[in-house]
């Protein structure tokens, strides 16, 4: 069953690209005494992941800050080197977080991978944002298959 709100975030740890070279950080250091909308997309470089949803977060990330935001974070199942590619793709410098959930394992434990063999692409996480207080999911929305809305940056920072 998917995360809800109201619950606590599961423990794991995420690959991020560090100055020295591929890092991780952990759940608690990501949540703990914050305030964090994550995002996840099924894959970096896909055509709605890169066109609208990342870049959606990069040009809202003043105004979701300004709505006691601390930290915004995107999440995929793809690898460290991935992600921080993708990043620096799509410009997004300070604004978002890339984080790598290179197994799937973040996206399992909170309910909301899917198999999308089918497609050539295994195991991913599915599309939603999650808004986080110390840990805990205060909003998730969730993505029906093919969609695009609840998601999304706007909706978002209206939630907020």
């Amino acid at each position: 069953m998917p995360i809800q709100a109201g619950e606590k975030m599961p423990s794991g740890t995420f690959g991020v690209m560090t100055d020295s070279g591929p890092g991780a950080i952990t759940s608690d250091e990501l949540f703990g005494g914050k305030k964090v909308v994550i995002v996840s997309v099924p894959g970096a470089f896909t055509p709605t992941c890169s066109m609208n949803h990342l870049p959606g977060f990069v040009e809202q990330a003043e105004a979701i800050r300004s709505k006691g935001v601390d930290t915004i974070a995107c999440m995929a199942v793809n690898d460290v080197f991935v992600m921080d590619a993708w990043g620096k793709d799509r410009g997004v410098g300070d604004d978002v977080v890339m984080l790598a959930d290179g197994n799937g394992e973040y996206a399992r434990a909170l309910g909301l991978e899917f198999d999308g063999s089918a497609f050539g692409m295994g195991t991913r996480g599915q599309r939603f944002a999650i808004v986080v207080d110390d840990g805990v999911a205060s909003h998730v929305a969730i993505e029906a298959p093919g969609e695009f809305e609840v998601s999304k940056a706007e909706s978002i920072l209206n939630n907020l």
